[in-house]
Parts: C-alpha cells; structure tokens; sequence
C-alpha cells in the first residue's frame, strides 16, 4: 500500500487561508488520481475535491468558488488551497491516491487505494 503525507493545516480565523499539501512517500503521483476527504468526529468522510491525472478537477458544492486544486508534477505535489475557511470546514484533511488514466477522478472515498494520515485545519475565531 502507498503511503502519503499532508501537511499545511492549522487554526485559522474565518475567512482565513490555507494551502495543504500532499506529497507521496515513494512513488511518483504522475499516475494516479489524488482526492482530498474530510472527516469529523461521528460523521462519515466525505470528498472535498479530487484532481484527475490529465488534470480535471471537481469539487464538492460547499466549496466551490473557495477551494482549489491543482498538481505540480515536478516536485510531485497536490496542493488544495483554501480560502474563505468556514468553521464548517473545520476537519481533518486525508488525501488519497488512485490509480489513473484517461478517465477522471471521482468524488467517492471508497475507490481510493491509498492514503496519508491527515492534517487537522480548524476554523475559529
């Protein structure tokens, strides 16, 4: 199994930015489709925004015109930038790897195969 490793979260104030990274610990991301989850504490995990390997992008509603993804292939990153945080963004952050092609990503956690361990972002004032 494939590990990676977020960073970037934080406290921060509402209407705060942050920017979380996701970087692989041993493979190359150039091939797989990378999604970013949320989880609170007695909720089910839920998709944020996922960046396909030809570089489509899709985000969940709640986060549109806020968030943004993207991938720099040469320093094998995934980056979500966030701003205008919300205290009901407030979770932690896991990204996840899967393996792509031509096709998109998908927003559903249960077809990615790896993951990292997350990145606590809280959003109060």
């Amino acid at each position: 199994q494939l590990q990676l490793v977020e960073s970037g979260g934080g406290l921060v104030q509402p209407g705060g930015s942050l920017r979380l990274s996701c970087t692989p610990s041993g493979f190359s991301l150039n091939y797989y489709h990378i999604g970013w989850f949320r989880q609170v504490p007695g909720k089910e995990r839920e998709a944020v925004s996922c960046i396909s390997v030809n570089g489509g992008t899709r985000y969940r509603d709640s986060v549109k015109g806020r968030f943004t993804i993207s991938r720099d292939n040469a320093k094998n990153t995934v980056y979500l930038q966030m701003n205008g945080l919300r205290p009901e963004d407030t979770a932690v952050y896991r990204c996840g790897a899967m393996r792509g092609g031509n096709d998109y990503c998908v927003l559903a956690p249960k077809v990615y195969t790896s993951w990292g361990q997350g990145t606590q972002v809280t959003v109060s004032s």
